[in-house]
């Protein structure tokens, strides 16, 4: 448990490659993930290819990781390859639809999180891509994903080249519900938000970006209702085009 305790994300990679012997050894973990109905509706694309990293690199911001790191993995819900099992034994499939996209969406994140936690325990550093959503059309037509399969998760893995500050967490009383969900008071979020809200690096964040609070950087520069509003509809045509909705 102290590994997970004590993790953080690793942006900088040495030049030392991954061996294929252990790639496929943290894949083979990460399939023994639990997933719905012992389908394992997801599909893994390994990029290790200098080319093919530099193709997905504007889709994911052209963050330096993604060409830097010796591997990309893009977690993908797949429902293909289980809908073609089904065609070709006299079976008539339909998993083409929300219900099932967010079936594959757990399996996914179930076994892109135990890949993490083996690469991880393995002496790799990971980091997590957020972007992988912001621009899937690209990565669909960068790794020609068929319909039926969708880029959910990026990860890029290495052997990590620097040793970054561990980020903070909330408290566990902020995120923990005993029995049923209890509502935040203002009380509350003062209490839970205050480490993070006076930590040196967030309040630079604030005084830079000429805000008056932490969570305006978020709303007003990071993350803002206008980018999430275009990149939803950005999502929600690709997740057509890839045959999960109408």
């Amino acid at each position: 448990m102290e590994t997970l305790k004590t993790r953080r994300t690793i942006r900088k990679y040495s030049a030392r490659d991954i061996s294929q012997e252990l790639l496929d050894e943290l894949l083979e973990c990460a399939c023994r993930a639990s997933t719905v109905g012992n389908m394992q509706a997801y599909s893994v694309v390994v990029t290790r290819d200098p080319a093919r990293k530099q193709q997905l690199a504007p889709a994911h911001f052209n963050q330096p990781m993604v060409t830097q790191a010796p591997v990309v993995l893009t977690f993908c819900v797949d429902l293909r390859r289980f809908s073609r099992w089904c065609e070709l034994r006299q079976a008539t499939p339909g998993y083409g639809n929300m219900e099932w996209f967010v079936t594959g969406a757990i399996d996914c994140s179930l076994a892109a999180q135990t890949f993490c936690v083996a690469a991880e325990e393995a002496g790799l550093g990971i980091c997590y891509l957020g972007t992988t959503t912001y621009n899937p059309q690209q990565i669909i037509d960068t790794l020609h994903l068929p319909r039926l399969v969708f880029p959910l998760i990026t990860i890029t893995v290495g052997w990590p080249a620097e040793q970054p500050s561990q980020p903070d967490r909330l408290p566990l009383a902020a995120i923990v519900h005993e029995e049923d969900y209890h509502d935040y008071t203002p009380a509350d979020i003062d209490r839970y938000y205050a480490y993070k809200e006076s930590l040196p690096e967030n309040q630079g964040y604030v005084k830079e970006n000429a805000k008056q609070t932490l969570a305006q950087v978020f709303t007003d520069v990071r993350y803002t209702a206008s980018d999430a509003r275009s990149m939803s509809v950005a999502l929600v045509e690709a997740m057509r085009r890839q045959g999960f909705c109408d």
